[in-house]
């Protein structure tokens, strides 16, 4: 180790938006406030300036294709680790893990870095996820995860897995946020039908997985149910999912429901759509790790409502369990959200999976894996 200043480098595929990239710039941020040397590889993106802006140092390598020529970075990136002088590589998605472990294996172990690694997702079962869990130190970003992980992968001693829920900063996110009236008269005028009911938001990227078709069935319930409901679809469509966009908005047209229902296509606003709405949902087929949308909309106060499994079960068990809904059960699910309309409990204010505890515990581990050495 470099006396006491640490030099980390933090590998993912690119940088253009998700919770994996909000992670390392969070991450990223903390090193560097606390004079460490914190440094990003990846295939670069519209987030670099940010990993810039905080003091990290960000370098473009093709590391996250997935096909057998991103190997090639394997050497060079061997050589890299120990020009550097790296004392963390942390890697944080499955194609650049491979190439990061098979060029941190190939060094002598008294003189590579230590490698951590983060299992963000519930990855399918498989050889090319077992990397995921080949670090040193394998971070799980909910109980979810960890369960997960000693489920499937028993190999992996208990010991070096540890839990460190992802947080959210109670600054971005304060508890009883109202945007200004200028952007409520802009976003009224742009959904005027929105603005005269109750209005239900579904966050998320258009994909089969995060339960959009759930979604216009529980409006169309709650629409029949007498209830005066908007749904809001907040997300965007990959070019590989604008078929099953059409798909949606032809279901909608097909149940009479576009008075009812507004897909605002990806929004730099979410927050200020959150804190809008009456009630978010998250309604994923698939369990999730973690449920970021989700605690955020608590955190701003918002009551929240999701399918009770998975990292989004978690948080609501812990902070809002009247938002827990019944999977594979719509009929219950929309009783349960009609008593939420109707009821209106309130979230509890509180400083549930805060963002410093994230941060602290993460570079608590560094700093504990680097000394040793």
């Amino acid at each position: 180790m470099n006396g006491t200043r640490l030099t980390v480098l933090q590998v993912l595929p690119a940088l253009e938006s998700g919770g994996v990239e909000r992670g390392v710039l969070e991450v990223t941020r903390a090193l560097a406030a606390a004079g460490h040397r914190a440094l990003v590889m990846s295939a670069g993106g519209r987030m670099v300036k940010d990993i810039e802006a905080v003091g990290g140092v960000h370098h473009a390598w093709p590391i996250g294709q997935k096909s057998l020529w991103t190997l090639r970075c394997v050497a060079p990136l061997r050589r890299f680790l120990a020009r550097e002088q790296i004392d963390i590589l942390h890697a944080r998605s499955r194609m650049p893990a491979w190439v990061a472990w098979l060029a941190w294996r190939g060094m002598a172990p008294g003189r590579r870095p230590r490698f951590v690694t983060t299992a963000h997702g519930l990855y399918s079962v498989s050889r090319y996820s077992a990397v995921m869990m080949k670090g040193e130190a394998v971070i799980a970003v909910s109980e979810t995860m960890r369960d997960y992980i000693v489920a499937h992968y028993p190999r992996v001693p208990p010991e070096r897995i540890h839990v460190i829920h992802r947080g959210v900063d109670a600054g971005e996110f304060p508890y009883g946020y109202h945007p200004d009236i200028l952007w409520e008269q802009a976003v009224a005028a742009e959904y005027p039908a929105a603005a005269a009911g109750l209005r239900l938001l579904l966050p998320g990227r258009i994909t089969r997985l995060k339960g959009h078709e759930d979604f216009i069935e529980i409006i169309r319930r709650l629409k029949k149910r007498g209830l005066p409901v908007h749904g809001l679809i907040a997300g965007g469509a990959a070019p590989s999912k604008r078929k099953y966009l059409q798909k949606l908005r032809y279901r909608v047209r097909a149940l009479n429901l576009e008075r009812d229902i507004s897909f605002t296509g990806q929004r730099q606003d979410l927050k200020n759509i959150m804190a809008w709405s009456h009630l978010v949902l998250s309604l994923s087929r698939r369990p999730e790790s973690f449920g970021r949308t989700t605690l955020e909309a608590l955190r701003l106060g918002v009551p929240t409502a999701g399918y009770d499994h998975g990292g989004v079960g978690e948080i609501l068990s812990r902070v809002y369990p009247q938002g827990l809904l019944p999977l594979d059960d719509l009929d219950a699910a929309t009783r349960r959200i009609e008593s939420l309309l109707k009821e209106r409990p309130a979230v509890p204010p509180g400083n549930f999976f805060p963002l410093q505890d994230m941060l602290d515990k993460t570079l608590a581990l560094y700093t504990r894996l680097a000394c040793e050495r």
